[in-house]
C-alpha cells in the first residue's frame, strides 16, 4: 500500500528547492509550508532522505508553533500532511484530532486522516472521514483522491457496485491515472458488467500501454 499511496499522492507542484540547508538562512526562512513541498519535491525524485530532513523541519516549525500558541489552522493542516507523507499514520491521528478541536470544519485535515486511517486498517473511520470530505466539497482539492478511497474500502468489502460509484467519481475528476481505471475495471468485472470493464480497462492501457495486469484484464473480459 506505500506504493500505492506514492502513485496517488506524489505530485510535483513547482516549489524552487533551497540551496541551503531546511529552514533556510535567507532573510525570511521558510515556514512549515515551504518546508514541506520542497520535502514533497525531493520525495516525487526518490531523494528521500534530503525529503525527510525538510519534513522534519516542517514538524518541527509546526510544534513550535504550537508550544509558543501561535498554532493556527495550516499549523495542524501541515503537521498533518507532512507526518503522513512520512507513514507515521498514528501521528497524524493524534496531531488531526488536535487540530478539529479547535477547528472542527477543517476539511483538509479530515481527507488526511481518513487517509491515515485506511494505512491504519481503519476502513470504518476512513469511510467516514473520506464521505465527510466529498459530502462538504464534491468538487475539492483533494476530492478525487478522497472518492478513490471509498472506492478501494468498498472493493475490499466486496461491494462492487459501490465501488463502481465511487471510482469513477475518481477518475471523472481526474482521469489520467491508469491505476484508477484498472481498480475502476476490476470491479466492473467482479460486478459481471463485462462492456463497462473492457471499457475501463482499455482507458488505463491507453494510459500506459505496458500495464499487465489491465492487458490480463482485458483478456478475460473480451
Amino acid at each position: 500500500m506505500r506504493i500505492l499511496r506514492f502513485g496517488l499522492v506524489c505530485v510535483i507542484l513547482g516549489f524552487p528547492l533551497a540551496a541551503q540547508t531546511p529552514g533556510g538562512t535567507g532573510a525570511f526562512p521558510p515556514g512549515a509550508l515551504e518546508n514541506y513541498r520542497a520535502g514533497r519535491n525531493l520525495e516525487s525524485a526518490n531523494r528521500l532522505p534530503e525529503a525527510n530532513a525538510y519534513y522534519n523541519e516542517a514538524v518541527r516549525i509546526c510544534q513550535e508553533e504550537v508550544s509558543r500558541s501561535a498554532a493556527g489552522r495550516d499549523t495542524y493542516t501541515v503537521i498533518t500532511w507532512t507526518l503522513q507523507r512520512q507513514a507515521k499514520y498514528t501521528d497524524v491521528i493524534i496531531w488531526g484530532e488536535r487540530g478539529l478541536r479547535l477547528y472542527p470544519d477543517e476539511l483538509r485535515i479530515v481527507e488526511t486522516m481518513g487517509e491515515a486511517y485506511f494505512y491504519l486498517g481503519d476502513h470504518d473511520r476512513s469511510l467516514s472521514s473520506m464521505q465527510r470530505y466529498t459530502n462538504a466539497l464534491p468538487q475539492g482539492e483533494r476530492s478525487s483522491v478522497a472518492y478513490f478511497f471509498i472506492g478501494e474500502i468498498y472493493r475490499l468489502r466486496q461491494k462492487y457496485r459501490h465501488a463502481d460509484i465511487a471510482y469513477s467519481a475518481a477518475v471523472r475528476l481526474e482521469p489520467g491515472l491508469a491505476l484508477w481505471w484498472y481498480r475502476l475495471a476490476t470491479v466492473r468485472e467482479s460486478a459481471g458488467d463485462r462492456t463497462p470493464a473492457l471499457e475501463a480497462y482499455e482507458r488505463a492501457l491507453r494510459l500506459n500501454p505496458d500495464y499487465q495486469e489491465a492487458s490480463a484484464g482485458l483478456a478475460r473480459v473480451r
